[in-house]
């Protein structure tokens, strides 16, 4: 499953919500510095939805807020 998600590092409320329009936000507080922020979206997605760390793999974003992760 491709799931698109917009990050937040650097948040002091780790959390994965959901918006109104749909859009799912990932809050991590890992800094987005070195791919830190990415692994901690990836440990909180692998959390969330009861798989293993190396099910969760990002397809598109490693610079950017708008992430594509599929989760396998």
């Amino acid at each position: 499953m491709k799931l698109s998600i917009i990050a937040h590092p650097n948040s002091k409320n780790p959390r994965i919500e959901k918006d109104l329009l749909g859009a799912i936000h990932v809050y991590v507080n890992a800094p987005p510095l070195e791919g830190k922020a990415n692994k901690a979206a990836v440990d909180a997605l692998a959390k969330h939805f009861r798989v293993s760390r190396g099910k969760v793999v990002l397809l598109r974003g490693e610079k950017s807020k708008n992430k594509v992760f599929e989760i396998g």
